[in-house]
Parts: structure tokens; sequence; C-alpha cells
């Protein structure tokens, strides 16, 4: 009888789930809660069926779904790893969907990439279709005062390929049974995302621009406030993995939870490189230099 329901095969049948369907849910009720906030912090009405939406709680009760959804299916995933679920196959394929995941991030990113040249290479018409007259079809706009990009863009810069190197640090000394290396290299990559996310704060708070002011402004903050956000997206993924390092849950023949965050790291660092040289130097040239 045992014999009939051992595995065979590199497939991993999984057990019925929960998660889908509410990760479903919580997507659903966080989009139309992100509407009714925009909407009640407009002061206008959001009525569906008769009932007064327009108010912030579906968007938190959307976002708590989500995050639980998160923290339990990436629970099980990790319980399916320890019991020798992800066998070659399985790990392949997680890999191919990490691959994926990764590319449509880069096309995500190329639009706001795309936002930006279409309004720098034909300025006079995204000036005109900008909220606050700006005078000359230049960019940047006229009377815009860019960031200097070897201030703070530069020190992020640095950062964020510090951490680039301290990551595949880790990564060799996982490869080599270096459980001490592999500790302090991420570490030492958690530190520097969370030092990049307050620099990146800081020099929000004192940007000489606003989102509303102009389209440069509203490009510039959607481009470098998405990556921010991947940022910390990656930050958090990458301390999961030092609390499991710490736990001695990744091995040299098996880890790819953390192969996966440090895919995803890189990939924020490139993207930052790019940032840097298309926003901040090339996109910000010629125009007057913002002090203090």
């Amino acid at each position: 009888m045992a014999e009939a329901h051992q595995k065979n095969h590199d497939y991993h049948i999984i057990d019925p789930s929960p998660w889908p369907i509410l990760a479903s849910l919580g997507a659903f009720i966080i989009t139309f809660g992100g509407v009714s906030y925009m909407r009640y912090l407009n002061g206008g009405s959001f009525k569906l069926f008769g009932l007064e939406l327009a108010n912030p709680w579906l968007f938190y009760i959307g976002l708590i779904i989500i995050l639980y959804t998160m923290v339990g299916w990436w629970a099980d995933t990790i319980k399916e790893a320890h019991e020798g679920a992800h066998t070659r196959v399985v790990s392949l394929h997680l890999r191919y969907g990490m691959i994926m995941f990764i590319a449509s991030e880069v096309m995500f990113f190329v639009a706001w990439f795309w936002a930006f040249f279409d309004a720098s290479l034909f300025p006079s018409e995204a000036i005109q279709a900008s909220r606050v007259e700006f005078t000359g079809g230049q960019w940047p706009p006229r009377g815009i005062e860019v960031l200097d990009p070897w201030h703070l863009p530069l020190y992020n810069t640095i950062i964020l390929l510090l951490s680039g190197t301290c990551v595949t640090w880790a990564h060799h000394a996982l490869l080599h049974g270096d459980r001490k290396g592999l500790v302090n290299g991420l570490a030492l990559t958690v530190a520097l995302g969370v030092l990049f996310s307050f620099v990146q704060g800081y020099e929000y708070m004192h940007a000489p621009f606003g989102f509303k002011d102009s389209i440069y402004g509203a490009t510039f903050f959607m481009a470098t406030g998405f990556h921010g956000f991947h940022v910390l997206v990656g930050t958090i993924f990458l301390l999961v993995c030092l609390l499991r390092a710490m736990k001695g849950d990744f091995t040299p023949k098996q880890h790819f939870g953390f192969e996966a965050a440090a895919w995803y790291w890189h990939f924020v660092d490139v993207v930052w490189l790019f940032l840097f040289f298309s926003i901040y130097i090339w996109g910000g040239w010629g125009a007057p230099l913002a002090h203090g």
C-alpha cells in the first residue's frame, strides 16, 4: 500500500491551497480601495450599489489580505523545500518563473523611461500639457532647478554598487559552505539597502520641484519612486533570507530563495544605473542646479 503512494517522478503535486483565491480577493479589494481612497482624499464620492465607498478602509483591508497571503504562501513554499518537494525539475521551473517575473519588471520600468524620454525629446508638447506654465520648449523646463547628480544621486549609486558586491560575496560564501560569510554579506547588503532608502527619502524632502509642478517632476518621481519601492521590497526579501541563513536554512545545493533575492537585487542595481545616467545626468543637463 505504501508503495502505491510512493512518488516516482520529479514533479511536485501541491496540496489544495487557499492562497491563490485569497490573493485574487485581496487584489480585487485593493483595486477598488485605491480608487475609493483617492476619491476620499479629493473630497469626492464613490458610490457602488447605493453604498458610499469613498474611504481609506477598503484599501487597507485589501493590503492586509495581500500581506497575509504573501507571508502564508511563502511560508508554505519554504516548508515544501524542507520536505524535499523542490526537486531538480521543480527548482528549474521556479527559476523560469523568477526570470519571467524580472522580465515583466523590466517592461514595467521601460514604461517609465519611455514617459521620461518622450517628454524630454518633445518638450514643447509635454510642457503645454503641464499644470504649471513654464516658458520655452526646452528640457528640463525653464524655471526648474534640478538635483546635482554628483551629490546624493552619486552617493546612492555607490551604495547600490557596494550592496551588489556584498550580495555576490554572500552567494559565493554560500556555495563554498561559508555560513559566516553568507550571514555577514547579507547583513551588509540589507544595511546598505536601508541606507539607500534613507538617502533617497532625504533627497525627496529637499527636492526643489514637486510631483505636481511640471511634467519633469511627475516623470522624475514616478521613475525614481517606483525604483525606491523596489529597493524596499528587495531589502525585505534579503532580510528574510538573512533570518533564514542565521537559522541554517540554505545549503550549497539548495538555496533558490536566496538566489531569487540576489537576482532581484542585481536587477534593482542595473535599473538604478540607467536612472542615474538617463534621468539625473542626461535628463538634467544644462539646467541650473539646486543648492542647499
